[in-house]
């Protein structure tokens, strides 16, 4: 008998009872517990429906910021305790770049209810309260060029430290109207033509939202994505404008995090009820655009990354400092680890975890 969706709570497996190798995921327990790679707050492993392995690990983090380069408090200081990595010091953890994955989902929600007819919709008329500089580059984008950070305009954020002022996400954060601040940047390419990476392109799907729903993302989220998985502790940051930060404002527990990426292992339904359409699902898992030789070896799908292999890929939802959400769909396994590993050790490469993860699984 299979277990019951995780809608109230997840069920409990021991790991070998799922086919997972205890002594595997031992060993990676006790060197996340070590400290070699850095500053990681969680390890939660879920197969077959059920969670077989959660661990949390302690780090001393008042002291760490203590430390750091004195700067404004408030939530875009990666180094307020208040903010980072807990909200307020309880349970939800910043998911930072995972509340992208988790705004594609929200679009595909809005295509599956008919409030969106086609990410291939032009986005100007989402943006018409706001100002367009007169391009016929930019006429030509749609919410897949959103989707896939291809819609072409200039921005340098994977390049250069969020700390460092012309870094362009940083300066759109520090902005007051953060989607006219986006639209403002100059257009360099050809919509569709080149992956770059690019927070302001998710967050002019706050927008695109709004104006398609009459709800600002994080309400929407809460009426027909969190409310359906039984999500009902999160925070959402917001702009000063009132739009909720799609690009990197989202908070949750690990294991809420887990239900979206079983929502989309479970091909968009949810204890009987579709929520997304597998075809949507589907796109959002595959490679919709190469992000070069410099992407840590994953390419990217509607706002999740995917693994370059040739069956079974995994894809992930990745977040700043270490948050990771792992879906391995031929495993049937939702894996998601946290941290916050800002100093100077690197964030958790994600091809490792995703090795990591196959190796302790047995294929049944």
């Amino acid at each position: 008998m299979a277990p019951p969706w995780p809608t109230a709570a997840w069920a409990e497996s021991s790991p070998a009872a799922q086919g997972v190798d205890p002594a595997a995921l031992a060993q990676l327990d006790s060197e996340f517990a070590s400290g070699r790679y850095g500053y990681v707050n969680g390890f939660l492993v879920i197969r077959h429906s059920a969670v077989v392995f959660d661990r949390s690990y302690t780090h001393d983090y008042a002291s760490l910021f203590a430390s750091a380069p004195d700067q404004k408090r408030g939530p875009y200081n990666y180094y307020d305790p208040s903010w980072h990595p807990y909200y307020e010091g309880g349970l939800l953890q910043t998911m930072q770049s995972v509340s992208k994955s988790v705004t594609s989902a929200l679009i595909g929600i809005a295509l599956y209810r008919g409030e969106l007819s086609s990410i291939d919709s032009n986005v100007l008329p989402f943006l018409a309260d706001y100002r367009l500089p007169a391009d016929p580059l930019r006429q030509k984008w749609t919410i897949r060029h959103l989707l896939t950070m291809s819609a072409g305009i200039k921005w340098e954020e994977v390049a250069l430290p969020y700390s460092d002022p012309n870094n362009t996400c940083a300066q759109m954060e520090a902005a007051q109207d953060w989607v006219q601040f986006v639209l403002d940047q100059p257009q360099v390419a050809e919509p569709g033509a080149t992956f770059v990476y690019n927070s302001g392109a998710t967050q002019l799907l706050s927008q695109v939202l709004k104006h398609a729903t009459g709800m600002h993302a994080d309400a929407y989220a809460q009426a027909y994505l969190f409310k359906p998985l039984g999500i009902s502790s999160y925070y959402w940051k917001h702009t000063p404008t009132g739009h909720a930060d799609t690009e990197g404002g989202l908070y949750l527990t690990p294991r809420d995090l887990a239900k979206i990426g079983y929502l989309f292992l479970r091909g968009g339904v949810w204890d009987g009820t579709r929520i997304l359409a597998e075809e949507f699902v589907r796109a959002s898992a595959m490679t919709q655009i190469s992000t070069g030789a410099d992407s840590r070896g994953l390419d990217y799908g509607f706002q999740w990354w995917v693994e370059r292999r040739p069956e079974g890929a995994a894809y992930a939802a990745l977040g700043y400092g270490g948050q990771r959400l792992i879906v391995i769909p031929d495993l049937d396994l939702v894996a998601v680890f946290t941290g916050w590993n800002i100093f100077a050790t690197p964030p958790l490469d994600t091809r490792f975890a995703i090795e990591r993860l196959r190796q302790m699984v047995q294929r049944r």
